[in-house]
């Protein structure tokens, strides 16, 4: 299915989505975000048929941030970048995060400004040898922005997500890596492979229970423990209840592998 500059492509319970304007490295763009959102439509209406999410890009890019062709017409309207965030972006990582399935962002080359917050959505962060992170931000007079100010200083530490936001350096797939940023480094031939078949064995996993696992975690960084214990205790139920529980246990004593329908 073509979108505005975005691609899907759904089998085998994997939908691939592609962030595909490569005249400008996949800058995102509104159109773009429109283009996505009538993705995620797409993606929702056939849920039965995916349980599993490839965010990736076309071409040598995954995501080189926002598109300013046309912009410097109105850097005196102040309130333009941040309208944007709320009409565009906002609603798209809001959508990422409450995703009925696990969600793989294989980041095939750079990844700066909103296209680094993009591939830190991903419940698994796979990266190929040359791709880089960056917080371009500071380059133009801006802060980080579309949730990059929570995500970093979660995963890194604040020193490093400072660091990244006020020096504007590369952080090269490797150190990104060492750093605990990102799950996989391949080498970059063999990345979408590698993300296909992570994506496959998630999808024929037990979908209700690993959606309930990626909400703990979103949840956790902001809940008391009693909050997070809480938590525990209603998603426990909800997979508990599911068929794929029943189906997993029963495997277990049989001594068989469980074939999981996502119900």
């Amino acid at each position: 299915m073509q979108f505005k500059h975005v691609t899907l492509e759904i089998n085998d319970l994997v939908a691939v989505l592609k962030l595909d304007h490569q005249e400008v490295m996949n800058a995102v763009s509104m159109d773009m975000l429109g283009g996505l959102a009538e993705a995620l439509d797409a993606i929702d209406d056939k849920r039965d048929e995916v349980r599993c999410v490839v965010l990736t890009g076309a071409g040598r890019a995954f995501c080189t941030g926002a598109n300013l062709q046309g912009r410097n017409q109105q850097t005196s309207k102040r309130s333009n970048a941040g309208q944007a965030l709320e009409v565009g972006f906002h609603p798209f990582l809001r959508r990422l995060r409450n995703l009925h399935c696990p969600l793989i962002t294989a980041v095939n080359g750079p990844a700066a400004g909103a296209g680094m917050s993009f591939a830190l959505m991903g419940d698994m962060i796979l990266c190929a040898k040359s791709s880089y992170f960056l917080q371009a931000f500071r380059r133009i007079g801006l802060v980080p922005d579309c949730g990059s100010t929570w995500l970093l200083p979660r995963m890194i530490g604040k020193a490093r997500a400072i660091e990244l936001s006020l020096m504007g350096e590369r952080l090269p797939a490797e150190t990104a890596l060492a750093w605990g940023l990102v799950n996989k480094v391949h080498d970059d031939v063999a990345l979408m492979d590698e993300a296909m078949k992570l994506a496959k064995d998630l999808a024929n996993g037990p979908t209700i229970a690993l959606t309930q696992i990626r909400k703990l975690y979103w949840e956790s960084p902001d809940n008391s423990f009693e909050e997070q214990l809480n938590m525990e205790y209603q998603c426990q139920r909800i997979a508990g209840a599911a068929s794929d529980f029943k189906e997993g246990v029963t495997a277990f004593l049989e001594k068989r592998p469980a074939k999981f329908t996502g119900k």
